[in-house]
């Protein structure tokens, strides 16, 4: 999967737990992503620093190691914004992808 897939499917799974008490940060864990530890703390760094994302803790140590508290993470609106601007282009993408299969 891409960056900008696994990007996609963090802030997917932030806004599905709005709806619950705490968020369901084991499907977001780079276990379940299939990503290195190091790949998914950038991902969390990346999404923290753009605004889309916020209750994380980042602390970097001296020796360039980076450690990720995850613990109160949530979307923001500027997330949320993030996957419907996206989730927009997907289907015009598709749409436009069968359209082109179509014309010989």
């Amino acid at each position: 999967m891409d960056n900008f897939s696994m990007i996609y499917k963090i802030l997917s799974v932030l806004e599905k737990s709005m709806d619950l008490e705490e968020p369901d940060t084991e499907r977001i864990s780079a276990e379940n992503l299939r990503v290195s530890p190091e790949r998914w703390n950038k991902y969390i760094e990346m999404l923290a620093d753009a605004g889309y994302i916020k209750g994380v803790s980042l602390k970097r140590y001296s020796d360039g190691e980076l450690q990720v508290n995850i613990d109160e993470i949530r979307i923001t609106l500027k997330g949320l914004e993030y996957l419907s601007e996206n989730t927009i282009m997907q289907r015009m993408y598709k749409a436009a992808k069968g359209i082109t299969d179509l014309i010989p």
